[in-house]
């Protein structure tokens, strides 16, 4: 059933060559995949950098998109311009995708319009997917019903490295709806994340509730940073938090929602 998902998804993103292809590409392991998949048919990669976004993951989009000869080009906005999205409300989402793929749909012309959405996204609370609508945006994987672990298998049985990249939403998502977003503490809780990252933590978020930070790390790991919490609280306080908390809920997507 699986195989059969993805034969009609090929056969569908090569009837819209014609018109053209243009793929909004965040460098995420979703819409990586669709890229890998449109790299025969003369696709256009747009990648929108922004202060939510990590260095690592812009470059891992230039890096990929040389690696398969495909046509990219790097947009450029400031999201706290935008006090829709800097006051952070609860329809944040719909505000930043609006504004992204406005840029996207400038640069496309009349061409297709793609994004790496998936079917398991249609399932949580996702404003931004109003605004992908309401632009006409083309989302394959949630027209085809394929969710997150079928992309990870199928990129996994291409033999495609980035098959297991961590997820890694927009840093806004760290904060509490109605928290001011602001360059200063959005490049602390950056640094916060890749600082753990380095300490062996590879999927976490670091949620900020003043001057609390509240870490979500697998359950299986939970021994681990708790056997090294003494460096991890030292070097985390350095950058201004006051208490350093784990959330023994551990990782989870949206946590913010609730």
């Amino acid at each position: 059933m699986e195989n059969n998902k993805f034969e009609n998804l090929k056969q569908y993103l090569s009837s819209l060559k014609e018109q053209g292809i243009c793929l909004a590409f965040s460098g995420g392991v979703d819409s990586a995949l669709l890229l890998w998949l449109c790299k025969d048919l003369n696709p256009l990669a747009l990648t929108v950098s922004s202060l939510f976004q990590t260095d690592e993951e812009i470059e891992f989009t230039k890096n990929f998109c040389k690696q398969y000869g495909i046509k990219h080009k790097i947009l450029t906005f400031n999201p706290l311009e935008n006090e829709r999205i800097s006051t952070n409300p609860k329809d944040r989402c719909y505000w930043c995708k609006k504004t992204i793929f406005n840029l996207i749909k400038n640069e496309a012309c009349n061409e297709n319009i793609l994004d790496g959405t998936n079917s398991d996204d249609l399932k949580v609370y996702r404003p931004g997917l109003k605004a992908l609508e309401e632009l006409g945006v083309i989302s394959p994987f949630a027209k085809f019903g394929i969710g997150k672990k079928e992309i990870r298998d199928y990129a996994k049985s291409l033999g495609l490295s980035f098959y297991n990249k961590p997820s890694n939403p927009c840093a806004a998502t760290r904060f509490p709806y109605d928290t001011p977003l602001t360059e200063e503490n959005i490049n602390k809780v950056k640094k916060a994340e890749k600082l753990l990252n380095s300490e062996g933590f590879n999927e976490l978020r670091a949620r900020v509730h003043g001057d609390i930070l509240r870490l979500e790390v697998p359950e299986s790991e939970f021994a681990l940073l708790l056997e090294n919490k003494n460096k991890i609280i030292t070097a985390l306080k350095t950058l201004g938090y006051r208490y350093i908390t784990l959330d023994i809920e551990g990782l989870r997507c949206g946590s913010m929602d609730n």
